[in-house]
């Protein structure tokens, strides 16, 4: 059985090789480098990193299958942009996985520094009015909360949700009033978990999550019914 594996050692290069470049524009998309809309071009692209097409394909592939780029026929490969309903359906999974995280935490006291890193990762940038940084801060913030629960699975099946909510943040024209009232919230939320009070804490995030799937409904759909809304 192992004999015949010898035929796949030729994919272990290009397989990874593909990963890393996956990553590479997973980051750039999720920083808005490539905003909702944007056809990637396989030769600029390939020729920036420094791949093939093959690779640069599997990467796009990878990407398509976590929900962030989109192929058109004859047309190319495209960063996706979101319906309303994709935003709504991403917070229905987030309610499920982040406040059942908080709910099964067990007993304090709870591993905190990463959740209290990406507070603090906020504050700072709210303080230079960055707020871009403030949205990715606040990622990070959800990453660190799910991370609570110690499963490489929950965290992975997290990572890709929340790329996907990142390409709803990008098409908001108004990141400040979109982000600024949930400073105060994450901070609420940790100093939660610092007295001990988990079940405060989830009470804090379901209200949470509520109002931020609101707000971000109402400014999306705003934006995408308005006169410069990007191409689906």
């Amino acid at each position: 059985m192992a004999d015949g594996l010898a035929a796949d050692r030729p994919l272990l290069g290009r397989t990874s090789t593909a990963e890393r470049v996956a990553d590479i524009l997973r980051t750039r998309i999720a920083e808005g480098y490539f905003p909702p809309g944007t056809r990637l071009p396989e030769d600029a692209i390939g020729g920036a990193l420094g791949v093939s097409r093959n690779t640069l394909r599997e990467a796009f592939r990878l990407l398509t299958h976590e929900r962030l780029l989109v192929h058109e026929l004859n047309r190319g490969v495209f960063v996706r942009v979101l319906a309303v309903g994709d935003v709504v359906d991403i917070y229905r999974t987030r309610q499920l996985v982040e406040c059942a995280v908080l709910h099964d935490l067990g007993d304090p006291p709870f591993r905190l520094d990463g959740l209290a890193a990406a507070v603090a990762e906020g504050e700072r940038h709210a303080r230079a009015s960055d707020w871009r940084g403030v949205s990715t801060a606040n990622i990070h913030f959800h990453r660190e909360l799910v991370a609570l629960a110690g499963s490489e699975r929950t965290d992975e099946l997290m990572r890709g949700v929340l790329a996907e909510l990142r390409l709803a943040f990008h098409v908001v024209d108004d990141p400040r009033t979109l982000h600024e009232p949930y400073l105060v919230r994450n901070r609420e939320i940790l100093d939660a978990l610092r007295a001990g009070e988990r079940t405060a804490a989830e009470r804090l995030l379901a209200a949470y999550l509520d109002d931020s799937r609101a707000r971000l409904v109402e400014a999306y759909t705003r934006r995408l019914t308005g006169p410069a809304a990007p191409r689906a």
